[in-house]
């Protein structure tokens, strides 16, 4: 525990100025997720640069950024699918420092267990069990990894199924979805674990483009009842409306956070200003 601590020590969390609770947080609400420095190298690639974050229940943030900028590995820092070489995660009061000597072994393993069942994933393939049904994959982890009784669990499939608007498809198999349906069923399948937070790894980006409105419409959805999200996107329209807070990253760190009508409308970080230009001359030549 020596080794966690001592890491702990050396980074205090800081809340950037930029980072107030959103319109939804409720008055005296903590933060339920605090990234702290996160780091990470690949070899010589330092893709992370002392990253931070903060956010509030009942808040959607978003995270932009170019291609290969961090953006995807800060967010699966988050819950540990990517093991960062520094920096300290910490969701609904557990706490996982970076280990890269691995000098923890099950004790910190079973802390990353808790931090990944509070911190739901949907990821850009979708990464639906083929070989089970739609309700089949959304029951799994709730019975087999947190032992929820096997009724309960397809009762709060049914419910967010439902939500998703596929209530129809609860038997098919996802070989017979269309890309859109899978990605919904995906939100489905982490919403029935009912976490804290829900982790968006550019959700819309392997969509064919007229199947990308009905996901976003869910999502947006969510962000306005007050599912907490952290959301990575390229989906400028979807950040604008939905986020009560953006990132802009570059080159492994935050280079601007704020409201989407200042980094997205106004940036003032010549950084964000020359991405979003360029994000807008591509996007009026489609």
């Amino acid at each position: 525990m020596s080794a966690n601590v001592n890491t702990q020590r050396t980074h205090v969390h800081q809340i950037h100025p930029a980072e107030k609770p959103g319109v939804l947080v409720k008055a005296g609400a903590e933060p339920v997720l605090k990234a702290t420095s996160m780091a990470k190298w690949f070899g010589e690639n330092h893709v992370l640069r002392s990253a931070s974050i903060t956010v509030w229940p009942g808040e959607t943030v978003c995270i932009l950024g170019r291609s290969g900028s961090g953006k995807s590995t800060f967010l699966r820092s988050l819950n540990f699918l990517e093991d960062p070489t520094d920096g300290i995660v910490e969701i609904d009061g557990v706490v996982v420092a970076a280990d890269p000597f691995h000098k923890e072994g099950k004790e910190r393993q079973a802390r990353i267990q808790e931090l990944r069942l509070r911190a739901g994933m949907v990821f850009q393939e979708f990464n639906l069990f083929p070989h089970l049904s739609v309700i089949e994959n959304c029951v799994e982890a709730p019975v087999h990894v947190k032992g929820m009784d096997r009724k309960e669990a397809e009762a709060i499939a049914e419910k967010y199924l439902a939500k998703v608007g596929l209530s129809e498809k609860r038997d098919e198999y996802p070989s017979r979805l269309s890309g859109g349906q899978r990605q919904r069923v995906a939100i489905a399948r982490a919403l029935t674990m009912q976490p804290k937070v829900l982790l968006f790894d550019e959700p819309t980006s392997a969509l064919d483009p007229t199947l990308v409105g009905e996901v976003l419409k869910v999502m947006s959805d969510l962000a306005h009842e007050g599912r907490t999200m952290i959301v990575v996107t390229h989906e400028m329209d979807f950040a604008h409306e939905a986020a009560d807070r953006v990132y802009y990253m570059d080159q492994g760190e935050f280079a601007e956070v704020g409201p989407p009508e200042q980094v997205i409308d106004a940036p003032k970080d010549p950084r964000t200003k020359e991405f979003l230009s360029r994000f807008r001359t591509l996007g009026s030549k489609k």
